[in-house]
């Protein structure tokens, strides 16, 4: 076989058993409405800066 190639007999007769007995997954089981908050001493300057420190260091591993 030749890269690319398959084997038909792999392709056929692709079957997925489906217990009717099993329960279905609720996405939407945990869903939370409500809101985060936090308070903090740091301007949004200073937490950019920061962020951008974080990044400059993250430079140094390449």
């Amino acid at each position: 076989m030749g890269f690319g190639s398959y084997d038909e007999s792999e392709q056929k007769d692709q079957s997925v058993d489906e217990d009717d007995d099993s329960e279905a997954v609720n996405v939407h089981e945990e869903d939370h409405d409500g809101e985060v908050s936090f308070e903090s001493e740091e301007t949004t300057a200073d937490l950019v800066g920061r962020l951008q420190e974080m990044k400059d260091d993250g430079d140094d591993d390449e």
